[in-house]
């Protein structure tokens, strides 16, 4: 009695067991990016911080191609070889009765005689730079959110720009210099958006901020080392050439450790590569992702809906950012503010070449005084947030700048007051213009990201364009424009959303449904 109990119950184990063996898998979580990073993989781990470095070493690029100008275009010293002595303008007198100190190959100017009458084309070649910037930064916004991906076109530019920055060199006259100038912000426009994007999209949402703050200095670092290659390289075609071939290492030697963005990869609906990526991250972090998680979009809900969506890679263009009023309403501004952002921090840092000191010692000192900036508003960002810190910045530049054009008289005390004022006033615009790269990225998902960074990159060159315009109208004046655009930019900043803590959202309908309850 007891054996057919045993056994009766032994068959009931064996039938639950042989039950269960064959029951259906359990039910596959899907979570979304932010979610992924911040639960399984890290938000800001060993593999995040290699990742970050790597890529933003690209920074250092544009500041190479950017700024090799204030040297290429200085105006170098001249002396006389009268025995009577010359003016101390040398446009007035015979061109036999002077020389370069040294010699005419030092720079553009020297070379082609910009100076006098022809000192308006060293402004002109300046504004094709930016002009390329400009329709570079439009051009390579959007194809990095389309087939090229992030890591694509950061080569592509960056191949582009060692070409370009070597054929520069070679120039025969000033009008192919400007052309190839503008060739090369054509490739210079898409490095900074590109790198951005790609640096801070693996970083979870409570230390993207930080990060992204965190790209200028490489920006800054690249400024402080380009003025000591150009005191190493005086002469303009050799410094073209050697602040060229870096982008040909960064190519060849970095790239191809560099990874794509899970996130393009998602938006492309391409999970399998975007967990590959996520299963890196966690393993190189010392985390492991549980069986069964899986990623998902912010639109997608359910099983169903990811099965309808798997096969039809996500793609948006701006013209998808000005459908919708809430995205359209964001860029107008945004645009808004890079524009006179610009105009302020380009305009204050070309006066440069005016000091009539040590060229190299100054863009030096520039370079490194604007890393307080930086290190001020990454401390403050996760604490006042993202909108009262731009106010903030962006208010203090003006008004300290207004303050500046009040300031009168040419007397030590008055000139060394403007200075401060001047110093005070690329203090605060440095650090809203670090800031606004972090803010627009936030601001737009990640299938139309690069295309709005992109837009409100050509915002910033077309102010970068009109900057030495303002310089050039004299003393005041200047101040007073530099103010009224940092007050004028601090107003339209305060109608942003603030985005610190809020998810980095992959689609336009995510975006929609996330912040339905918001005006913009």
């Amino acid at each position: 009695m007891e054996n057919g109990e045993m056994n009766a119950g032994s068959d009931l184990r064996a039938g639950l067991l042989s039950g269960s063996a064959h029951s259906p898998p359990a039910q596959v979580k899907r979570i979304g990016i932010d979610d992924m990073l911040r639960l399984h993989t890290g938000e800001l781990g060993r593999w995040q911080l290699r990742h970050f470095v790597l890529t933003c070493a690209a920074w250092a690029l544009e500041a190479f191609h950017t700024m090799v100008m204030i040297f290429a275009d200085r105006e170098p010293a001249w002396q006389c070889k009268l025995a009577g002595g010359c003016p101390p303008d040398n446009c007035g007198i015979p061109a036999a009765s002077w020389e370069w100190v040294e010699g005419s190959a030092a720079s553009t100017v020297s070379e082609w005689g910009l100076i006098c009458g022809q000192r308006y084309k060293v402004g002109l070649s300046q504004s094709a730079f930016f002009a390329g910037c400009m329709v570079g930064a439009g051009v390579f916004g959007h194809l990095s959110d389309s087939f090229l991906g992030r890591k694509g076109s950061l080569t592509i530019v960056c191949i582009l720009n060692a070409i370009s920055g070597v054929v520069t060199s070679l120039s025969p006259t000033y009008w192919f210099y400007t052309g190839f100038r503008f060739l090369n912000g054509f490739g210079t426009g898409g490095v900074g958006l590109c790198a951005f994007v790609l640096a801070t999209e693996p970083i979870g949402p409570s230390k993207r901020g930080v990060a992204g703050m965190s790209t200028f200095y490489f920006f800054s670092g690249g400024i402080a080392i380009l003025a000591g290659v150009a005191y190493l390289f005086p002469t303009w075609r050799t410094l073209y050439i050697v602040s060229s071939l870096p982008s040909i290492v960064f190519v060849l030697l970095i790239i191809p450790f560099i990874s794509e963005s899970p996130r393009w990869y998602l938006i492309r609906r391409q999970t399998a590569k975007a967990m590959d990526i996520m299963h890196t991250i966690a393993r190189c972090n010392g985390r492991e992702i549980p069986p069964g998680i899986t990623l998902k979009l912010d639109d997608e809900d359910d099983e169903e809906n990811s099965k309808e969506c798997s096969q039809v890679a996500e793609s948006g263009s701006i013209i998808d950012v000005l459908r919708s009023r809430r995205t359209r309403l964001r860029l107008i501004l945004m645009v808004g503010i890079n524009f006179l952002c610009a105009i302020v921090y380009y305009g204050l840092t070309l006066n440069v070449v005016n000091l009539k000191t040590n060229l190299y010692l100054n863009v030096t000192l520039n370079s490194i005084s604007e890393m307080p900036a930086f290190i001020i508003t990454a401390v403050l960002l996760d604490r006042l947030g993202r909108k009262p810190l731009g106010v903030g910045t962006m208010m203090l530049s003006g008004v300290s700048c207004s303050i500046g054009f009040f300031i009168s008289g040419t007397g030590v005390l008055m000139k060394t007051i403007r200075m401060i004022c001047g110093v005070i006033g690329i203090f605060g615009m440095a650090a809203m213009y670090n800031l606004l790269f972090i803010y627009t990225t936030e601001l737009f998902p990640t299938v139309v990201r690069n295309a709005a960074l992109g837009c409100v990159t050509q915002a910033t060159q077309l102010g970068a364009i009109l900057a030495p315009l303002v310089v050039v109208a004299g003393q005041s004046l200047p101040f007073a424009v530099f103010g009224g655009c940092g007050i004028a930019g601090a107003l339209l900043t305060y109608y942003l959303p603030e985005t610190m803590n809020k998810p980095l959202y992959d689609t336009m309908t995510g975006l929609e449904d996330g912040e339905g309850k918001f005006v913009i």
